[in-house]
């Protein structure tokens, strides 16, 4: 890579950690709605219904607010509803609606209403700590074993600091873009993960070939 190529990727990324971290200390990060404070309203219709017709009427009740549907119970005679917020009025209009869909003489009774608290990002990847620290020790080994001909604590302390630079970069992306933490969370850091190994691996066999080339014109 060129020296002004490598300026301007410094660079870039420089403005993506101060930003992003600009962001995550003003702001926060954003959250997909199950792992919000929400609300979540179980309807037992005692009869089999169509998903589509739910969603329909929610999204008439409901409007932009987002909305969780899924069907509950064996015979999927019941459904449960989640949101930000389930007010009073919204409920009694989701009951009137559901009734004269189906034909139903549901009422308040036929509802409940739990409040889910916010679950913290550090909840979300607890259980991938460990393996993600396993395999980083393995990688790390085996890097070190590969490439002992190159200097061993220059390729520690590049391999993890390449991999924990990474890792900034992609939270930073995921604050500025405001990308909401979730199911696509995990996968992603396991593919910049991945795109951070294969860097280091590529960047330590350009220098072996360096010190190759110097033992061939020696």
């Amino acid at each position: 890579m060129k020296q002004k190529e490598t300026k301007i990727l410094v660079a870039i990324i420089a403005i993506i950690l101060i930003v992003g971290t600009i962001i995550v200390f003003t702001k926060g990060l954003t959250f997909e709605l199950k792992y919000q404070n929400n609300k979540k309203m179980e309807i037992h219709l005692g009869k089999e219904f169509e998903e589509k017709d739910i969603k329909e009427i929610t999204k008439e009740i409901f409007g932009e607010q987002q909305v969780i549907i899924q069907p509950i119970e064996v015979y999927k005679d019941a459904i449960s509803i989640t949101s930000t917020e389930i007010t009073e009025e919204q409920k009694a209009q989701l009951l009137t609606k559901v009734n004269e869909k189906y034909g139903t003489e549901l009422s308040s009774d036929n509802i409940t209403v739990e409040e889910i608290s916010h679950i913290r990002g550090r909840d979300i990847v607890k259980p991938y700590i460990i393996p993600f620290t396993v395999s980083t020790v393995i990688i790390l080994a085996y890097l070190v074993i590969r490439y002992n001909k190159l200097n061993v604590l220059e390729v520690l302390t590049q391999s993890i600091g390449i991999i924990v630079l990474a890792q900034l970069v992609l939270l930073g992306i995921i604050s500025i873009t405001r990308m909401p933490i979730g199911k696509f969370t995990i996968p992603s850091i396991l593919l910049v993960y991945m795109l951070s190994t294969y860097i280091c691996t590529t960047k330590f066999d350009g220098d072996l070939e360096k010190i190759e080339d110097t033992k061939e014109k020696k």
